[in-house]
């Protein structure tokens, strides 16, 4: 077997907005600078995803000096978001994301008017001003102290091309092999790393990438964003169907794993990975 190594990284400005590869990133202790330090939210303040809006997909967000981001999607004009000034001259408002209640800035009425216009519905675009202390990991698998941006839930996520190749194969002996195989932003992680044994990560809890080490919390259960095709919008049955056949556990079906940073530090693509535990 290989040494291991990092394939990719993978950065998401906009949570649930299309993926960036990058050659290197800064790992800060709530996950990649740049990270998923937007999201979008509805008119109630529960975040908005590729859960409900699978054309989410298609825009993308460019990062901008300073941490604003470009928003650009098909048929729709780009437009320049700068952050927002932190409160208290900019009041936070409260943000919902999976039974979380978070404080956020919202950015400004023309951010919200684009949204709005690409989904069809009413929708602000918020900002994480202080992720140092806004949303706590939860606190089953994290030790205190220990935050993340708007991410899922944990500060990184880590899957295998081995794994990936391993599930495609499953999949093309289904009943929906003309689906396969499938790529791997289907499953949006952080970094990607090739050269170990399919599904090896089952049993890693501490690894190092380069010079970062980050303990390994929790698998990362999958929902049905993985079903989502990341250049059309348009959805099939896999890899759920697939993945609930053969990698179910007290009722998540698990691909990848969540990652907390030990320190901070930065990895870049072709870094050696070691398994320390």
């Amino acid at each position: 077997m290989p040494t291991p190594v990092l394939r990719s990284v993978h950065v998401h400005p906009v949570k649930a907005m299309r993926a960036l590869a990058a050659t290197e990133a800064e790992v800060q202790p709530w996950g990649l600078a740049g990270d998923r330090r937007w999201t979008a939210v509805d008119a109630a303040g529960k975040v908005v995803t590729q859960r409900r809006h699978p054309r989410m997909a298609l825009a993308t967000a460019q990062p901008l000096p300073g941490g604003g981001v470009s928003l650009s999607a098909p048929g729709h004009p780009t437009l320049a978001v700068e952050v927002p000034t932190p409160p208290p001259v900019t009041p936070t408002v409260t943000v919902e994301i999976f039974d979380q209640l978070v404080e956020a800035v919202p950015a400004g009425p023309a951010a919200a008017a684009w949204f709005s216009e690409y989904l069809e519905s009413d929708i602000r675009l918020v900002h994480m001003d202080a992720p140092e202390h806004r949303r706590p990991v939860d606190p089953d698998y994290a030790l205190p102290g220990e935050t993340v941006s708007f991410a899922d839930g944990y500060p990184l996520l880590v899957a295998t091309t081995s794994s990936l190749d391993a599930l495609n194969s499953l999949i093309a002996q289904g009943d929906h092999a003309h689906e396969g195989p499938l790529p791997m932003n289907r499953f949006r992680p952080n970094l990607v790393i090739e050269g170990t044994a399919p599904w090896a990560e089952d049993g890693w809890t501490r690894i190092a990438v380069g010079e970062v080490t980050f303990r390994v919390a929790r698998p990362c259960g999958r929902c049905v964003v993985t079903t989502t095709d990341q250049l059309t919008a348009e959805r099939g049955k896999e890899p759920l169907r697939t993945l609930a056949l053969h990698r179910k556990s007290d009722g998540r079906v698990l691909f990848g794993q969540n990652l907390v940073p030990e320190h901070t530090g930065t990895v870049r693509v072709g870094d050696a990975v070691k398994i320390l535990d």
